[in-house]
């Protein structure tokens, strides 16, 4: 099984009032540091009824014995199962109670996508001790299964002796599972030793992205015309635009833009001098509305005789549609300079589906060939993929090779738009393809960009509940990095760690980096996730951690990277959708002894103890954290 887990699996603990382990749990330092004092409430959404409970009240049973830990290609485990506020945990004493535990199992509660239970009644008695009333009947025999669907795609299974017990146990992990307030979140109580609350959170600052591009050109500022968030509640603060639109054009602007999303800038092609801009559609809606400030506002990014290119994420189709309820294109007679191209990208509910299709087709290891490459067909996913790829090329070719400004949008700006813009940057500039740069290209283009991770990851691909908002837009993209780094495997820093560190820690992490749905949700309400969570790229960037994430054959590549889009070139990312089903032990050890050959080390490579359920089903790097 492969290491690379993310940050969900271990951490501190809170205590729960109706949690109290046995020894080699209670003894466990995580859990003794995390204590918090006085009551842990919450309320089941802002809009309950004044109700408020503790996270106690949600746990009907918190200790149950000799409980089987099950998991696709590792040996069964038993031990004592036990709920806490935010971790499900289970510790095994093979030398029996009198030895130190070893906790088997540490599972973030939040990454659990579904709760599956089966009970199994074998007859009734009636203890010796009652006076043969029927209320005194009770279960002989009994016993339970749950199957734990998680979002990271992993499955669990817990043989838990009881029937109660069993059911006690799954409605607990459901309604903890089920909070959806940020507050009560994991990353508002995770403190470990080696951070503090503010690293982290400043070190990609648009500020300096911005110098960058002034000390290239002076056509582009820095405006603060969103410092309140007043003219596009899901934009950042500051946005850079074009150095000749004053603010009060902007906000005229962002009233024709779907959400208030004006043109921003997203990036500046340094050798060919044309930039990407994003934004969403237009508010032209069935009488055609013009709006003179954005057209002064992209009118301003070309010179006269220069051209642009309008990158639409919906076919013509759905834009002529949009149209009819408000939204729509760009005119031509209104944007003479400007051409638009529609490339359609599903998003939402096929895109989400397409996921859940390919996830059950990689789980059925009945299937013959046939029925697999059909499945595999059918679900779509690869077609998303290279669709994704495509589009992102034709950012890029448009800027590079045809040496021509770029403006991409859908319908809202903040799902496709995201996923071609940063594409296109991973593609075109090398910066982008480093372990910092790469971090800093997420918190520019997916974080303060407004991608509503939130609402997006809410589920993922095992979910019984009916589907919302969510999409795997941030997976779709992690997915087209990999096609990336597979077909150039010198030219990116990081490895295949870090992309399936950042899916897991999307859906479920104990970091605040993916909280929230925009930058004003994270600053201005209640949660203030960057002054009471600890940011993900602080961890990432300790120097034990980092050398984890590191790709040893990268080679530093300052051309463009143009990679193919034959269906033939497009592969199922088989390290995040096989990662738990098949052990990846060998090409663990493989990259290992690239690793060593690489350093010039004369250290043996050490034994895989990927078997080991304590190492697979824990997170290793919150186990160095445990030690403290």
């Amino acid at each position: 099984m492969s290491p690379a887990y993310g940050q969900q699996f271990l951490g501190r603990t809170l205590r729960s009032s109706a949690c109290t382990p046995r020894s080699p749990l209670a003894a466990h330092p995580e859990q003794q540091q995390a204590a918090v004092p006085g009551p842990v409430r919450l309320r089941r959404g802002w809009a309950a009824a004044g109700t408020a409970m503790e996270f106690s009240e949600l746990i009907k049973t918190a200790t149950v014995e000799s409980v089987l830990l099950s998991c696709v290609g590792l040996p069964a485990v038993k031990g004592t199962l036990c709920i806490t506020s935010h971790h499900l945990l289970l510790s095994s004493c093979p030398g029996g109670d009198a030895q130190p535990g070893t906790v088997e199992l540490w599972l973030l509660i939040r990454n659990v996508d579904a709760v599956e239970k089966r009970v199994q009644n074998l007859g009734w008695y009636q203890p010796p001790w009652t006076n043969g009333s029927p209320q005194d009947t009770r279960l002989a025999g009994s016993s339970g299964t749950i199957t734990l669907r998680c979002k990271d795609l992993k499955v669990l299974q817990l043989d838990i002796p009881g029937m109660e017990e069993c059911l006690n146990i799954a409605s607990s992990i459901e309604a903890l599972s089920s909070v959806d307030s940020v507050m009560m979140m994991y990353p508002f109580f995770y403190r470990p030793e080696s951070l503090k609350l503010e690293e982290g959170w400043h070190l990609f600052p648009l500020e300096q992205y911005f110098q960058q591009i002034s000390s290239q050109t002076n056509r582009w500022r820095l405006s603060s015309v969103n410092q309140d968030f007043s003219t596009c509640p899901t934009y950042p603060p500051a946005v850079l635009v074009p150095a000749a639109v004053d603010d009060d054009t902007l906000r005229k602007a962002a009233r024709f833009r779907q959400g208030g999303r004006f043109p921003v800038l997203s990036y500046y092609h340094p050798r060919t001098g044309t930039v990407m801009l994003r934004s969403s559609q237009p508010l032209t809606g069935p009488h055609r509305k013009r709006c003179r400030e954005d057209e002064v506002l992209l009118g301003t990014v070309l010179e006269e005789g220069e051209r642009g290119f309008i990158i639409d994420t919906r076919s013509a189709q759905a834009a002529k549609q949009a149209r009819m309820t408000g939204g729509g294109t760009e005119p031509k007679s209104s944007y003479p300079q400007w051409r638009r191209l529609h490339r359609p990208l599903e998003r939402g509910r096929p895109l989400q589906e397409s996921f859940i299709k390919l996830v059950e087709a990689c789980n059925d290891t009945s299937a013959n060939m046939d029925r697999w490459l059909s499945r595999l067909e059918s679900c779509r996913w690869l077609s998303h993929v290279k669709a994704a790829l495509s589009t992102a090329c034709l950012a890029a070719q448009c800027m590079d090779r045809e040496e021509a400004s770029v403006l991409v949008h859908g319908a809202e700006g903040t799902d496709t738009t995201l996923l071609v813009t940063a594409l296109a940057q991973v593609i075109l500039d090398p910066s982008c393809r480093t372990l910092l740069g790469f971090q800093g290209l997420l918190e520019r283009e997916w974080i303060e960009a407004g991608h509503p991770f939130h609402l997006r990851c809410a589920r993922s691909a095992y979910s019984h509940a009916r589907l919302k908002q969510e999409a795997p837009l941030f997976l779709l993209f992690l997915d087209c990095v990999w096609q990336l780094s597979r077909q150039f495997p010198f030219s990116l820093e990081f490895s295949e760690r870090l992309l399936l560190t950042l899916f897991d820690n999307a859906y479920a992490s104990a970091y605040g980096t993916f909280l929230c749905n925009n930058e004003k949700e994270r600053r201005v309400c209640l949660c203030k996730v960057k002054e009471n969570t600890h940011s993900l790229w602080a961890w990432l960037n300790q120097p034990g951690e980092k050398r984890k994430y590191l790709n040893p054959l990268y080679s530093h590549n300052a051309l463009v990277i143009w990679p193919s889009v034959e269906p033939q070139s497009i592969q199922l990312w088989q390290g995040l959708f096989f990662r738990w089903i098949r052990s990846s032990q060998y090409v663990d050890e493989a990259w290992a002894e690239i690793q060593r050959l690489v350093e010039g080390t004369t250290v043996p490579v050490k034994e895989n103890t990927g078997h080991r359920p304590s190492r697979s089903l824990s997170d290793p790097a919150a186990c160095t954290e445990n030690k403290r």
